[in-house]
C-alpha cells in the first residue's frame, strides 16, 4: 500500500465501532485493523445472511459485544471495558422500508440509541474522539438541484429520515450542553453520507443487493423508480471521510460538534437505472425489467438527493477518490470474487482497501499522503 494513510494515528489505539456487523461498520473494522488499531465492536445482531462480517471472519479481528444500544447499562459496560480512544457510532435501524413497519423501533434505536452513546461519552474519564454517523436523509429534502449543506434544515417525511434528523438535533443539544468546553473530555464530530455501495452488502430494499440476489438466483430483477437520482459512492469513500474527520477532531483543529457531508463528485451522480444497467454489464447473466410506477408507493421515496461536500473539501481537505465507473467496477469485482472463492472474502476486502488507498495516494488526496 502506497503512502501513509492517516499518518499512523490509529496504530495501537483502542477503537470502538458501534454497529460493526453492518455493511459500513464491517468494512470500517477491517480498515482499522489494517491500520494497526486495537478494534472493539458492538452490535445487536448480524443483520443479514450472508453478511460481510461473517464471510470475512471479522470477529477474529476484534473483540465483540452483542448488545442493544437502547440499553444504556449494557452500553456503559461496553464503554467501561473497551476504554476507547476513538468511537465510531454507526449502529442504527438503517432501512427506510422497515421504518414504516417498525417506526417505534426506528426512533428508539436511531434517536435514543444515539442519546445513550452521548451519555456514555459524557461519562468517560479520559480523552476520546467520537464520530457520530447520521445520514444524508437527515436533511429536509425539497428535491432541489443544489446540494444540501451542513447548516440546512433537518427533517424527514418518513420515520427513518425523521429519526436521523432527530439524532442530529440530539447530538447538537448534548454538544452545546455538555461538551462545548474543551476540558480533556470527548471531542465530537458528525458525519453524513449518501447511498453507499460495494461488496458485502446484502441489505433488504437496496438496489445493489437486489441486483446481486437476482443475478445469483437467475431471477428477473424489477427496477422501480428508474429515474431516481442518488449520490452513489463506494463504501470506502465515506469511511475515509470518517477516519480523516476523527484524525482532525482528535487533533482539535475543528470546532466541537461540527458536521460534515461526504459524498461523490457532482458529475458522478447517477440514476437507479444507470447503476443497474452498469452492474448487469459487469456481472452478465442478469434479466432485468423496468417497472413504471402506476400506483402510489406505500412509502415516500425521494426523486433527487444530493449533498454539497464543499465544507469537507475546504476545512478537512477531503475529497472523493473514485469515479462512478471505478466504484461500480470495484463493487462487481468483489461479488464476482465472492462467487468464485467465498473463503477469500477478507483477502479480497483488504486488497480493495489497498487499491483504494493507492488511488488516493496517486491522486494526491491529503489523508493518503500523511507524514
Amino acid at each position: 500500500m502506497k503512502g501513509n494513510p492517516f499518518g499512523g494515528i490509529f496504530n495501537g489505539k483502542r477503537v470502538l465501532v458501534l454497529g460493526h456487523t453492518g455493511f459500513k461498520g464491517s468494512w470500517l473494522a477491517v480498515w482499522l485493523n489494517k491500520l494497526g488499531a486495537d478494534v472493539f465492536g458492538a452490535s445487536v445482531d448480524i443483520p443479514t445472511d450472508p453478511s460481510h462480517f461473517v464471510s470475512a471472519n471479522i470477529d477474529s479481528l476484534c473483540r465483540s459485544w452483542t448488545l442493544d444500544i437502547r440499553n444504556l447499562n449494557q452500553l456503559k459496560n461496553c464503554f467501561n471495558e473497551a476504554q476507547p480512544e476513538f468511537v465510531f457510532h454507526l449502529a442504527a435501524q438503517a432501512l427506510v422500508g422497515r421504518s414504516y413497519t417498525h417506526p417505534g423501533d426506528t426512533f428508539a434505536t436511531n434517536l435514543m440509541g444515539t442519546v445513550n452513546v452521548m451519555e456514555c461519552l459524557k461519562g468517560m474519564g479520559h480523552e476520546v474522539t467520537a464520530i457520530m454517523i447520521t445520514s444524508d436523509k437527515a436533511y429536509e429534502n425539497v428535491e432541489r438541484v443544489q446540494g444540501y449543506r451542513e447548516d440546512d434544515r433537518l427533517g424527514g417525511r418518513d420515520p427513518y429520515s425523521a429519526s436521523k434528523g432527530c439524532a442530529d438535533i440530539a447530538i447538537r443539544a448534548y454538544v452545546e450542553s455538555f461538551f462545548k468546553e474543551k476540558n480533556g473530555g470527548a471531542q465530537i464530530a458528525v458525519g453524513r453520507a449518501g447511498n453507499v455501495i460495494g461488496g458485502g452488502d446484502w441489505s433488504e430494499g437496496r438496489l445493489v443487493p437486489d441486483v446481486i440476489r437476482a443475478w445469483s438466483s437467475g431471477e428477473k430483477l424489477s427496477i422501480r423508480s428508474p429515474n431516481a437520482t442518488r449520490p452513489w459512492q463506494h463504501v470506502l469513500e465515506p469511511l475515509s471521510g470518517y477516519l480523516h474527520l476523527a484524525a482532525k477532531a482528535g487533533a482539535g483543529v475543528i470546532d466541537q460538534g461540527e458536521a460534515f457531508n461526504f459524498g461523490p463528485r457532482s458529475e458522478d451522480l447517477a440514476t437507479v437505472q444507470d447503476i443497474a444497467m452498469s452492474l448487469r454489464e459487469s456481472l452478465g447473466g442478469l434479466d432485468m425489467e423496468i417497472v413504471k410506477n402506476t400506483e402510489k408507493s406505500s412509502f415516500h421515496e425521494a426523486g433527487l438527493l444530493k449533498l454539497s461536500c464543499d465544507k469537507a473539501l475546504h476545512l478537512l481537505n477531503w475529497r472523493p477518490v473514485m469515479t462512478i465507473k471505478e466504484t461500480l467496477d470495484m463493487t462487481s469485482d468483489w461479488y464476482l470474487s465472492f462467487r468464485r472463492e467465498p473463503e477469500s472474502v477478507l483477502e479480497m476486502s483488504n486488497s480493495q482497501i489497498e487499491r483504494y488507498c493507492d488511488l488516493a495516494f496517486e491522486r494526491k488526496v491529503s489523508w493518503a499522503n500523511s507524514d
